[in-house]
């Protein structure tokens, strides 16, 4: 194989497998993305009214080698001025040799109707690159182009989002990041594979409430990314006795799977999700799993309130 050919290589190998799709899905991928919207769209930053705290981490394709590993923390809450809200996240994403820390912080301006809320958001941050070059095996010995590791190479960026709920309906539009910063510099080729791409979220659920022990919640979210098909979530989740969720989730032509989660208390709720792939990865991978952790804080955090709904 030649040195060009190696360089291709490289370059197809950012795009598939460091972040996780070659259709160019860059960004993490979540299937309780319900509960962890804001890393997608700032304007959700206050909607709880509270203080709240998410951590989730996600192992997805098992036994599929260098397969994505994703760590996430999130936290929002408004502040004294109830039409301000401010949150941040930090997201640890990997995959095969390639490594990327997101930190961003959001801010949010709600205006307050009779019975709904309006939300503008803003999120700005760096996303910290690396890729230990060095580990993969070359056909030609001592290629230059795999002599070097990338070391945490800042890439900032910003983003926009607004969103419309009440205490039972969201919906949300959102790009978390604008900027379509190059990935590796050097004589690598300049394919579009080597550049951060826009991505469109579109979210949206309701809560319907089908008698006094049982309700039941749909949602999906549709992804839109230059270059790569559409891809959308559709989930059932259906509440029993106000504290366990229990649901099945859709990705269209990729995967399905189920979702549960319990409500400790008004303050605290664990989730954990399990999908399978329904594409060629699924002959070499048991599946992805997802872990969630949720809290509240504040003085109305353990009131005798509905549960959380988003």
């Amino acid at each position: 194989m030649t040195m060009k050919a190696l360089k291709y290589t490289l370059v197809f190998t950012i795009a598939a497998f460091s972040f996780g799709k070659v259709s160019a899905q860059q960004d993490p991928m979540y299937t309780q993305y319900m509960y962890n919207m804001l890393v997608v769209n700032p304007a959700y930053a206050g909607s709880a009214d509270l203080l709240t705290m998410n951590a989730m981490y996600r192992d997805q394709w098992v036994d599929f080698d260098g397969a994505p590993r994703t760590q996430t923390f999130s936290m929002h809450s408004p502040l004294k001025r109830e039409s301000i809200s401010v949150g941040g996240s930090v997201i640890n994403d990997s995959h095969g040799v390639m490594r990327q820390t997101m930190v961003f912080g959001d801010i949010s301006y709600r205006i307050f109707f009779d019975k709904s809320k309006l939300a503008f958001g803003l999120k700005a941050g760096i996303n910290l690159l690396q890729a230990n070059l060095q580990d993969l095996n070359p056909v030609t010995d001592g290629d230059p182009a795999f002599q070097e590791n990338i070391n945490n190479k800042p890439l900032p960026n910003f983003g926009a989002g607004v969103m419309w709920y009440t205490d039972r309906t969201y919906v949300g539009v959102s790009v978390p990041k604008l900027l379509a910063n190059k990935l590796i510099d050097g004589s690598l080729p300049d394919f579009n594979a080597n550049t951060e791409r826009q991505h469109l979220f579109l979210i949206a659920g309701t809560v319907i409430e089908i008698n006094n022990y049982v309700q039941f919640k749909p949602s999906g979210a549709l992804r839109v990314v230059n270059g790569a098909p559409p891809s959308f979530d559709a989930t059932a989740n259906f509440l029993l006795y106000e504290r366990l969720w229990i649901g099945a989730m859709y990705r269209f032509q990729e995967s399905t799977g189920m979702l549960f989660q319990y409500e400790v208390n008004n303050r605290l709720r664990v989730g954990y999700s399990y999908d399978y792939s329904l594409t060629d990865i699924g002959n070499y991978s048991s599946g992805s799993h997802e872990i969630m952790l949720g809290l509240d804080l504040g003085k109305n955090a353990g009131a005798d309130v509905s549960p959380r709904f988003f």
